[in-house]
């Protein structure tokens, strides 16, 4: 069983937990503490950004897949050519942070040229969804995805709150529009879904319950000082996923 297999394994089990490093993040001793952290943790797997160098240490240093993330087709098919077990297109906040914003137009663009390079090439490819616009636009751009073939969606949506309340109130309004995207997507398509942007230990069961198959975190992993304060991060959460799937276990 190759890496990405173990990935697909607890995406079908609805319990896959990706650690995000950033899409904008080439910090080599932070992406080296949030992979390590991710292992450590028991994620199911870590999203790095597109560097070749950053993607040989990662794939050296742990047996976790491996997701590239860009926004650029040549260098998500560059990316499979260095051994990246999965591409994403996106994450989106590095464009968010410039008060840029992307559209289901430009999503496919990215998704097709991509493909087009790719030329038939075999990847588990996963493409985020927007969070800014329509729902209905979301789920149309998701049928398309599952049309083309895309293995994966991810949500997003915490760049479209700035939270009043503080403590889980404030983590809650954070995922809100995350989870509430979760929902509409796993209603309206069949292609699975990883909700992220905002998720946290606190949040992550909800997502699941919401109807995803695997959630993303990044900030509240990838933003702390110590390689130990991630891995109790990403072990809570991960302990908090195994808890809610063993619920619905014993429910059904």
């Amino acid at each position: 069983m190759n890496r990405i297999d173990l990935f697909k394994k607890d995406v079908e089990a609805k319990k896959a937990v990706k650690v995000i490093a950033g899409i904008d993040n080439f910090n080599i001793e932070t992406i080296k503490n949030v992979v390590s952290a991710a292992e450590m943790g028991g994620a199911s797997a870590v999203d790095i950004c597109y560097n070749e160098e950053i993607i040989s240490m990662v794939k050296d240093m742990t047996g976790l897949p491996v997701f590239v993330s860009s926004i650029v087709p040549s260098e998500l098919a560059s990316a499979v050519k260095l051994g990246a077990d999965a591409i994403e297109v996106g994450n989106f906040d590095a464009l968010y942070k410039k008060g840029q914003r992307v559209s289901a137009e430009d999503v496919l663009n990215i998704v097709n040229e991509t493909l087009s390079l790719l030329d038939g090439q075999k990847t588990y490819i996963c493409v985020t969804v927007p969070g800014h616009i329509e729902i209905s636009e979301q789920i149309s751009l998701a049928i398309k995805l599952e049309e083309l073939g895309i293995d994966l969606i991810q949500t997003e949506g915490a760049a479209t709150v700035t939270p009043t309340k503080s403590g889980a109130r404030g983590l809650l309004q954070t995922a809100e529009v995350s989870i509430s995207n979760t929902i509409e997507l796993t209603r309206n398509t069949s292609i699975p879904v990883m909700t992220a942007s905002g998720i946290s230990t606190t949040t992550a069961p909800m997502a699941f319950a919401a109807g995803a198959s695997a959630i993303g975190v990044g900030s509240c992993v990838n933003k702390l000082n110590s390689t130990i304060a991630m891995v109790a991060v990403v072990k809570s959460i991960v302990e908090s996923v195994s808890k809610s799937s063993k619920s619905e276990l014993i429910e059904a």
